[in-house]
């Protein structure tokens, strides 16, 4: 299952998903880790939440942005949420390509039951019709 955290850059979407994850890192009985370009937001998070840097892993492309996901959820059966900052970046795509992405880690979040939130730098009318209703927050 995936939420989205939409709206320009700049708007405050990372302050939102850093409170969701520190929540989640409170009452999760699983494991709580956090995606992103580098390490910036190392301090804000708890300790109780693993951050994954994913420059360290060579992630260029959106199809292998997707195979990260699924290979850290294979990796982390207690993997209980998951968050995503900065999907265009972290994914290395253009928000006309999202489609593809969102919706193979959606599958495998679902069938994993890993609850995720991503924050986009996109608005509303850019986001694909299917996943309009994952939106909880749009700034």
């Amino acid at each position: 299952m995936i939420q989205l955290i939409i709206g320009d850059k700049g708007k405050g979407k990372t302050k939102i998903l850093l409170e969701k994850a520190n929540n989640a890192a409170d009452t999760a009985n699983g494991n709580v880790v956090f995606l992103d370009k580098d390490n910036s937001h190392m301090y804000e998070l708890k300790n109780k939440i693993r951050l994954v840097n994913t420059s360290e892993y060579f992630v260029s492309a959106p199809i292998e942005f997707a195979g990260f996901v699924a290979g850290l959820i294979s990796a982390d059966h207690d993997l209980e949420e998951l968050f995503i900052d900065r999907l265009l970046k972290v994914a290395s795509c253009e928000a006309a390509d999202i489609a593809d992405v969102l919706t193979k880690i959606d599958k495998v979040t679902d069938q994993y039951n890993v609850k995720c939130t991503i924050n986009i730098s996109i608005t509303e009318d850019q986001l694909p019709e299917a996943f309009k209703a994952a939106v909880i927050e749009s700034l």
